[in-house]
This record gives structure tokens, C-alpha cells and sequence, in this order.
């Protein structure tokens, strides 16, 4: 069974003051989440899932269908804050969505193979999702899972703090632990990290999570445990996230027997944090597009 790309696409984009994940970056109106999908169906994925927020649904599905019908298969599932609550309350004045993780399990219901989960905002490139169906179709199991590693000072904007998930690796090239930090910004020649934490200083060469994970469907009820875990710690607090790298760092740390291999990719990555990134993300495409990386006209 061919694996399936899950695309979180129900972010609110507050730091980037609009819908950057239908924006068109490519020549001819192609969105960030077209090359990855490209990518996907060239690499040999035989489904997409979009996880998407109920009120933008039609115009999102206006962009996408006309270009992947016949292409591949597609589904679509919302990422509602009352999902997957158990005999948890919803606190009053809630509104936040509670993060990546429960987006993944949002999707429970419509995967169940191998599949691979991605940022609709981010460019990961066509070698990391060569990599990540390899991975899938030929390692992945209940207790082997993977992550697709790209450097921090690759990852980093010009314009503003980011949050990544920095990975310590083990010397067999096995996650060790993942911590998300916060506030990353590159000053001089030094990565900066102001979120309370140490290291303050990031080693620029650090290996970070892009939220490009590899995953068997087993995940899913160990996600949801542990969701309800988070739920009863910190669902009152207004502004708390159930992150995927949460997740990957309790799997690993409850059993020994469980893997999540680290996968180091040479894809070029960028993203749109701020507004002030899209040229940036505009003149990466064309480049690769000038270099015959991609066609022009993607979908023609």
C-alpha cells in the first residue's frame, strides 16, 4: 500500500497576517504546498489528506481540486477545537486550536497506512520526500518512526523569531529527544535562543525539526493518549499547544524498543514566517525552476 502525505493547512498564520498556506508563490499561482504535493506524487505517494480549518473549506478546495483530480486521490478533514476531547470540557473562551499534534490526530479516521505528515507553509524540497517514502514503504513500523533533519541555519528568518523543535541525536542517527524552543533568531554570527532555556547559544549546525515526520498508523491512539494527558495539565491555559515533537519525545523516552530515526536531507528548505519572507520564498522557486528542478507551469 502506497504511503499517504498529510498536510496541516489549518494554521492561523497570526505572525503572517494572512492565509499564506493558499498564497501564490509560483509563477503561475502555484502555492507553496503545490511543490510539495508535486514532489509527493513524483516520489510515489498514492494519497493526500489535507487538514484545513470548516470556514475556508470551499475556497480551498476551489484552488486544489481542479489542479490534483486524476493526479491522486485526495481527502480533506477539519481540524475542530472540540475533536477528540474525550470527557475533557472545553474551557469557555477557548479559541486557539490546540497545535500540530492534535491536527495529526484530526486525520485519524481517514489513514490507515504509512504516511508522512509536512507544514503547508513550508518548502521542503524533492530529496526529503524521496527519502521519507523510501522510509515508509520499506522500514516504518509500530516502533520505528522518522523525522526528516534539516540544519537550524537553514531554517532561520531575516526578519523575526522562529520556533523549532531541536533534536539531540544518537550516535546510531536515532532521535534521542526533541524540545521545542522558542524566539530563535540569528544575531551576528551566533544563533540566539531568548525563551528562558539553555542553551541560550544554538549551535548553527543543529539538527531541527521542520515538522516533516514519518509515521505508522499506530500513532494515532498513542497521540490521543497522550493528548488527554495534556488536556488535564494544560487545557485551561489560553495559549497552550499539543505539539507533534511532544509526541515523538514521550515515544521514544517511554520504551526502549521504540526508533525515530533521523533522516538528513540535502533539500533546499524555506517558509513564510513573516510577510517580509515571501520574496525571499518567491526567488527560491524561481531558481528552481530556472535549474529544471521543477517545469514550468506545474500542473499543465
Amino acid at each position: 500500500m502506497k504511503p499517504t502525505l498529510l498536510i496541516l493547512a489549518a494554521g492561523m498564520a497570526s505572525r503572517y497576517g494572512g492565509m499564506k498556506q493558499i498564497e501564490a508563490f509560483g509563477p503561475d499561482g502555484e502555492t507553496i504546498m503545490d511543490f510539495s504535493i508535486y514532489d509527493a506524487i513524483r516520489a510515489g505517494f498514492g494519497k493526500i489528506v489535507f487538514v484545513i480549518r470548516e470556514d475556508f473549506a470551499e475556497q480551498f478546495k476551489l484552488i486544489f481540486e481542479p489542479k490534483l483530480k486524476g493526479r491522486i486521490d485526495v481527502e480533506y478533514v477539519y481540524q475542530h477545537i472540540d475533536a477528540h476531547l474525550g470527557e475533557y470540557t472545553l474551557p469557555e473562551g477557548r479559541s486557539k486550536p490546540w497545535g500540530t499534534a492534535h491536527a495529526v490526530l484530526c486525520a485519524r479516521e481517514v489513514i490507515h497506512e504509512p504516511f508522512a505528515v509536512i507544514n503547508a507553509d513550508d518548502f521542503y524540497g524533492s530529496d526529503a520526500f524521496v527519502k521519507a517514502y523510501d522510509f515508509l514503504m520499506t522500514e516504518c513500523s509500530d516502533t520505528h518512526h522518522a523525522i526528516i533533519g534539516y540544519q537550524l541555519k537553514q531554517t532561520l528568518s531575516e526578519h523575526g523569531t522562529v520556533n523549532r523543535g531541536v533534536c539531540s541525536i544518537s550516535d546510531a542517527g536515532d532521535l534521542v529527544g526533541v524540545v521545542e524552543r522558542l524566539n530563535i533568531f540569528k544575531a551576528d554570527s551566533f544563533v540566539h535562543c531568548t525563551d528562558g532555556m539553555v542553551p541560550e547559544f544554538l549551535d548553527p549546525n543543529t539538527i531541527v525539526s521542520m515538522n516533516f515526520w514519518c509515521f505508522s498508523p499506530s500513532v494515532f491512539s498513542y497521540t490521543e493518549k497522550l493528548f488527554h494527558e495534556f488536556l488535564i495539565a494544560h487545557g485551561e491555559e489560553a495559549k497552550s499547544e499539543f505539539f507533534i515533537p511532544l509526541v515523538a519525545d514521550t515515544f521514544i523516552k517511554e520504551n526502549l524498543a521504540n526508533r525515530v530515526e533521523v533522516i538528513p536531507t540535502s533539500s533546499v528548505w524555506f517558509g513564510v514566517t513573516y510577510k517580509e519572507d515571501a520574496p525571499a520564498v518567491r526567488e527560491g522557486i524561481n531558481k528552481l525552476l530556472a535549474n529544471g528542478e521543477y517545469p514550468i507551469g506545474l500542473w499543465k
